[in-house]
């Protein structure tokens, strides 16, 4: 292998013909979004159609400026401000590969306790949209009300130090203050998580914050803000030793790239207080309608991650592309997703529930990407409860069939115990890992124990039409084993 070429701006012109970099002029590129939780998908995504638009020669004047609010954010600012905020994008398909830098951030703000540079940087006019990545737990949900979790200690802190707080909405509603005393407009909150109505929550989540100290300018963020709705869709998983070498035999020295497949979806409503990209140029669609597509993709995909990545952790089965090639996973997933998820799935103008469940199949079966089913078992407190739970809700509601249902929250629990069924330990996958760990492990003497006792099941710990089924297969699971009890599931 020849010296590899570290990846760096004055850099790009040593990189191999095959791989495509930013021809535009980086150097006359001005901020305009702030976003904040710069992971993989970000810079797989709407930091991509950004940077596809200003290969256009659009859009110079909004350029990303990444932005954490955690100490974990930090190694990652290192690593992009080394390399000048470029990201190689490997695309991995079986028809075949191929690479692109992108140039769309400019910068990476300091990661502080406080919060300063980047409340600083969002209250600057400059700055029309702040857009965020922060997981579906990094919303603050309180489970009974699905509201703002004000008991939350970080959220207590917020409200007690709202000039130094801890999190990204303290710190957007900070930003907004400073604008609004300054006599400046304030910005566009777009939000870019798998979350139902993500506009709607974040608008919520950062006007119930403000209220909570200034109530004037929770009023003032109601009448004069924007918060939009967004469907995001691209797989995108973890970098890791498979993702470097890939990356090395390009001979790129490019410390954080990131791999992804071949397709990607943004929808969003076009609501926007401060302007915005003109990303419709770049396949984005903007509606004003974008409930069925988050319904859709939410419901099939997100929800469908979690009937594979659960009981594959169990069975020790290191990816969801491995998942789909085991025959009883496989027909586990299809089955719970015909009979009990596409029936609380509206159709879209541009696909129907079935056809969109097998271009997901697809996707899920393609074995170029190595997406583990540790990454899509992470935080599964906060992915049942936005992914899972509501089609439970629906479906015991109108009477509809739950048995497979039960039977994934039936793996999580027997996951969420902590080995494999080899014997092997799962290490800590969930911000609340031992808190679950504890009620998993009651739960396998009493299976209810899982779901009464706290706020996450809510109302369905009262309905036994799924109660009872959850509890008939945990103890089976326990019993008898994942592969017998997904046998006697399919043979029903």
């Amino acid at each position: 292998m020849d010296e590899l070429i570290p990846l760096r701006q004055c850099t790009l012109v040593k990189l191999p013909i095959s791989v495509l970099r930013p021809t535009y002029d980086r150097s006359v590129l001005t901020p305009g979004i702030v976003h904040i939780g710069v992971g993989n998908f970000h810079r797989a995504h709407q930091a991509w159609y950004l940077h596809r638009l200003m290969e256009q020669g659009l859009a110079q004047d909004w350029a990303i400026i990444g932005a954490g609010v955690r100490a974990y954010d930090a190694p990652m600012r290192e690593k992009l401000l080394a390399q000048d905020c470029l990201t190689t994008l490997l695309e991995l398909d079986p028809s075949g590969r191929s690479s692109e830098v992108t140039g769309s951030m400019i910068d990476y703000l300091p990661v502080q306790d406080g919060n300063t540079a980047l409340i600083e940087c969002m209250a600057n006019p400059a700055i029309r949209i702040v857009s965020m990545t922060v997981t579906e737990s990094g919303y603050f949900t309180d489970p009974t009300t699905n509201g703002l979790a004000l008991g939350h200690e970080d959220i207590v802190h917020d409200v007690q130090n709202p000039a130094t707080p801890r999190t990204a909405f303290g710190s957007i509603v900070q930003a907004l203050k400073l604008r609004r005393a300054n006599g400046d407009s304030p910005f566009t909150c777009l939000s870019c998580d798998n979350l139902m109505g993500n506009g709607q929550v974040t608008r919520g989540r950062v006007v119930s914050l403000a209220r909570q100290t200034d109530p004037a300018l929770a009023e003032w963020i109601e009448t004069y803000g924007a918060f939009p709705s967004s469907m995001v869709d691209c797989i995108v998983p973890a970098t890791g030793p498979q993702e470097l070498a890939l990356v090395n035999r390009m001979n790129i020295g490019d410390a954080v790239p990131v791999a992804h497949e071949n397709f990607r979806q943004w929808v969003i409503q076009d609501d926007f207080c401060a302007g915005r990209p003109e990303w419709e140029k770049v396949g984005v669609t903007f509606t004003y309608d974008v409930h069925g597509y988050e319904t859709m993709k939410i419901r099939v995909l997100n929800a469908g991650h979690q009937i594979l990545a659960n009981v594959g952790e169990l069975l020790s089965i290191p990816t969801i592309s491995a998942c789909m090639q085991d025959p009883q996973i496989n027909a586990f997933f299809r089955k719970v997703e015909t009979e009990e998820i596409l029936p609380h799935v509206p159709s879209v103008p541009t696909v129907s529930g079935p056809a969109y469940l097998d271009l997901v199949s697809r996707r899920f079966s393609n074995p170029e990407i190595h997406d583990t089913t540790r990454r899509v078992a992470f935080d599964g407190s906060g992915r049942h409860l936005a992914f899972v739970l509501p089609i439970l809700r629906d479906a015991v509601a109108v009477g509809g069939a739950v048995n497979g249902l039960a039977l994934v929250e039936a793996f999580w629990a027997r996951m969420c115990a902590g080995t494999r069924e080899d014997g092997t330990q799962i290490e800590p996958n969930d911000p609340k890992w031992s808190d679950l760990t504890c009620r998993a492990k009651q739960a396998r003497k009493e299976p209810s124990a899982w779901l009464k006792g706290w706020d996450y099941y809510g109302d369905l710990a009262n309905h036994s039409a799924f109660t009872d089924r959850f509890c008939d297969w945990l103890d089976r699971i326990w019993a008898q084993g994942s592969r017998n009890v997904l046998r006697d599931y399919l043979a029903g």
